[in-house]
């Protein structure tokens, strides 16, 4: 590994991708969901194509997803949806992303697609698997209210069932992440550089090596550091519930005496301001659960230097979103919760130099798939399909050889065009 690239903040996210096949019919759509709110998603529409694949990612936008063409060229349609959040953490509600899911499947059954496809990539595996889970139930059993208290229309949503499930790369749900990354060394919420030098991971006396040096942690360090994670969590969680309760109870008020000052209180944001949340020793130490992934995290090469940056997982949340998507102890977008639901053919691609999911995880998050017709390839790639090594195919090329073939193997696909 160059010095180069150890010391470049922000990771290299493009990935070089092949050319869409002929035949393709773009166009992009504006849907209401059920609960009124208004989403965007693109259709690449294939001619002959009869299933189609859908790629949603609750906070980004899979418009330009590299898997599309190698999709297409699989022999299928590709449509890429968006949500009511995108690109932003502070606001984003996993219950309202279902709905906004919800929307898009409508869309493909009312065009007459005959097999629809969920392809979730990252944060958006765990997504597609929630909206399944919720999907595959008795209306009056779906959830109806968000973790925060605030009623959520699931129950009469229109809610198509899709036809099967491929996963690239999922991670186990935003709060399961932030768990694992969130610094436990913070000792005040309001101060960024406050700090527990016995919990600092970036700290040499505990174990941290400056790079490209490897960091090595012991056993008890490791183990006094994850309870503590869980202990600031708790902390967060403790005060995004006393907030979203204040605003709960002045929304009860409103409905009784109509006083403009509770509307007022109801709708007035709380904003929790998380800082350091690139702190997983994984990142730095990677005999921790080892596979084949690089020296750093998700968001670059130096997340010694990132975890005091801007960039990070949950930096800005409303209480509400906070609850929803990023506490551990009360999101309901979990993937082995939620894969308890997912009894549809499922395809499970893992990356083997991914830094955000790693094989125990992985393990654990296939294994919860409840149906019977699944199937877990490793394939050589990082999390967002870099290769490993420079000159080999993408991680991207590398799932779409056994994308190619489980899409033959149960869907009618158009003739497809494998050349990468």
């Amino acid at each position: 590994m160059s010095t180069l690239a150890v010391d470049r903040l922000g990771a290299g996210r493009d990935v070089d991708t092949v050319e869409a096949p002929p035949g393709v019919t773009v166009s992009a759509h504006q849907l209401t969901t059920f609960d009124g709110a208004k989403v965007e998603g693109v259709l690449y529409a294939l001619d002959g194509a009869t299933t189609v694949v859908t790629i949603m990612h609750p906070r980004q936008s899979m418009t330009h997803h590299p898997m599309i063409p190698l999709f297409l060229r699989s022999g299928v349609s590709v449509w890429t949806q968006g949500s009511r959040s995108p690109n932003n953490d502070i606001a984003l509600v996993h219950e309202q992303a279902v709905l906004d899911a919800a929307a898009g499947h409508v869309f493909l059954r009312d065009a007459g697609f005959e097999a629809v496809l969920t392809f979730g990539h990252s944060g958006g595996g765990t997504l597609s698997a929630f909206y399944i889970e919720q999907a595959s139930l008795e209306p009056e059993l779906r959830l109806d209210v968000t973790p925060a208290g605030r009623p959520i229309a699931l129950a009469g949503a229109r809610m198509p069932v899709p036809d099967g499930a491929i996963f690239l790369a999922p991670h186990p749900g935003q709060g399961q992440v932030l768990l694992h990354c969130i610094d436990p060394s913070v000792t005040d919420e309001s101060d960024p550089m406050s700090v527990d030098p016995a919990l600092d991971m970036y700290s040499p006396g505990n174990g941290f090596a400056e790079p490209p040096e490897q960091s090595r942690y012991r056993a008890d360090f490791l183990r006094a550091y994850r309870a503590a994670q869980k202990d600031r969590i708790a902390r967060i969680d403790g005060r995004a519930v006393e907030l979203a309760a204040e605003a709960s109870q002045a929304r009860t008020r409103f409905a009784r005496t109509k006083d403009p000052a509770d509307r007022r209180r109801s709708l007035a944001p709380r904003i929790l301001t998380t800082y350091r949340t690139d702190a997983d020793p994984c990142y730095v130490d990677l005999s921790i659960d080892p596979n084949d992934r690089h020296y750093g995290s998700l968001f670059g090469r130096r997340p010694d230097l990132i975890n005091y940056g801007l960039v990070g997982f949950g930096r800005l949340t409303t209480p509400d979103a906070w609850l929803s998507t990023w506490s551990a102890n009360h999101t309901n977008a979990d993937f082995v919760r939620c894969a308890a639901g997912v009894r549809l053919p499922a395809l499970y691609l893992e990356f083997s130099g991914d830094q955000a999911v790693l094989p125990t995880a992985s393990a654990r998050m296939f294994a919860a798939l409840a149906g019977a017709d699944k199937i877990r390839h490793v394939v050589r790639g990082q999390h967002f399909g870099q290769s490993i090594v420079d000159g080999e195919p993408t991680g991207y090329a590398a799932a779409a050889v056994h994308i190619d073939r489980w899409l033959a193997d149960r869907f009618a696909t158009a003739p497809p065009q494998r050349t990468r």
